[in-house]
């Protein structure tokens, strides 16, 4: 058997940045996400949900869709229903990540939702993603804006949601699980995007023979985002005009597997490469590890998040800015997309990488926990009390506080905050690094013994 052509470095480079751009086709995003569904005809699989005469097909031809949970593994098309649902019932689509998001968010999100409805008479669908990561007083937030119809919630998990999402929310949401496509299932999807020449491949002019989208149907097992990008690969090596065979797939897996590998344990080692070649201060290896997670197709989301948990652990007060550098990166991205979005990162991430570094935040953070498991819940001396009533007063609240602006420096010279069971503990021992190298020397100066 003659051996399998591999892509040449320069190739498999191109190709990732074809990948990262979602470009393969001159088409802007991944062809996963432009062949996604949006009616209810097209959708492909979970017949048993959708088709006349089942709960979910009948709630959306109604335009009466209750609030869901969506329990089915990844690629079965969980994401997909809800954006046909917003779709078909003409409701505002929101998606939130329950990985990414917290509550400050969710309430921007459903302060918008109350607005719309009142003032534009528009519901909303909530997508919650993974929505088992929230814990149960997040999952409780929902409740009430349920119950007034502000928004229908659509929660999306991997997880049975009889263990991972609370009574109180399961009870006001109809449960659905979706099964994962099966070969025929993906075997459509993929003929589709090969005809489609709105979205699809169309203009490219492909042919494929019927054992090379059979080929990739089973390596998707079931997950049609998967069976997409790897089609999207192959048409990539075959150029436009040419033939997809299984020559050419078993190529594209290698590739793929290269290039995509989200879940795998190369996943956490190039990320690991990462974040260590930033504490490790070389941008160049940063960014080269940085652009390998990108263009494999891993969540730009993902590695914004990382850069700014860097940010305070690695670099912290050795240069603040580092935090609101991530930050504005990361709020830059959420408003670009890709494929420009990847500059904000890129430029984050080099900034990050050369900076100067510090861990003492998170020894600081360390060294305080450790002192409250060691001591318990110490109380507050009398001093730093408010008194607020004349009977607190009374109690001695307040007692021997000296108001810090009073003294030179906003300082009051052998004063202590802490319980005075900890005495002098210290907790922040700033680095000589950066501008923590100046926080150290006023701090000396600050709890320098003073001379009677």
């Amino acid at each position: 058997m003659a051996a399998r052509k591999r892509p040449v470095p320069e190739q498999a480079t191109l190709l990732g940045r074809a990948l990262d751009q979602g470009k393969l086709d001159g088409g802007e995003k991944p062809l996963a996400d432009r062949m996604r569904p949006r009616t209810l005809a097209e959708l492909v699989g979970q017949l048993h949900l959708l088709e006349p005469g089942k709960l979910l097909g009948d709630a959306i031809r109604a335009d009466r869709v209750p609030s869901l949970i969506l329990w089915g593994p990844p690629g079965a098309g969980k994401t997909t229903i809800a954006h046909v649902i917003a779709n078909v019932t003409r409701t505002e689509f929101v998606p939130f990540s329950a990985v990414l998001g917290g509550l400050p968010e969710l309430r921007v999100i459903l302060d918008a939702a109350r607005e719309r409805r009142a003032y534009q008479g528009r519901g909303t669908t909530l997508f919650v993603d993974e929505i088992h990561r929230f814990n149960k007083s997040q999952q409780d937030a929902f409740l009430p804006h349920i119950e007034n119809g502000t928004v229908t919630l659509i929660g999306a998990t991997t997880e049975n949601p009889s263990f991972a999402v609370n009574a109180a929310l399961l009870s006001r949401c109809r449960v659905l699980r979706l099964e994962a496509l099966t070969r025929a299932d993906l075997v459509t999807l993929l003929e589709r995007a090969l005809l489609d020449r709105e979205r699809g491949l169309g203009e490219q002019n492909h042919s494929a023979v019927p054992e090379a989208l059979e080929s990739i149907a089973d390596a998707a097992r079931g997950d049609a985002r998967r069976a997409l990008g790897m089609l999207e690969v192959a048409a990539a090596l075959a150029g436009p005009g040419g033939a997809i065979d299984l020559d050419v797939v078993h190529r594209a897996a290698e590739e793929r597997t290269l290039l995509y590998d989200k879940s795998g344990e190369e996943h956490y080692n190039v990320v690991s490469a990462l974040i260590k070649s930033m504490r490790g201060s070389d941008p160049d290896a940063a960014l080269y590890w940085f652009l390998r997670m990108l263009d494999a197709g891993d969540d730009p989301l993902f590695l914004s998040r990382r850069l700014m948990i860097f940010a305070s652990e690695d670099v912290g007060n050795a240069d603040p800015r580092a935090l609101s550098v991530a930050v504005d990166a990361d709020q830059a991205f959420r408003r670009m997309g890709l494929p420009e979005g990847v500059y904000p990162l890129a430029h984050a991430c080099l900034y990050l990488a050369s900076c100067p570094k510090s861990n003492a935040v998170k020894r600081a953070i360390g060294a305080t926990r450790d002192a409250i498991a060691e001591r318990g819940a110490l109380p507050v001396p009398m001093k730093l009390r408010n008194a607020v009533t004349k009977l607190m007063k009374t109690e001695g609240y307040g007692e021997g506080y000296r108001y810090a602006h009073d003294y030179a420096g906003s300082h009051v010279p052998d004063e202590t905050y802490l319980p005075d069971e900890l005495g002098a503990r210290r907790f922040y021992e700033p680095s000589d690094q950066g501008l923590e190298k100046q926080i150290a020397e006023r701090l000396a100066r600050l709890r320098k013994p003073q001379i009677e």
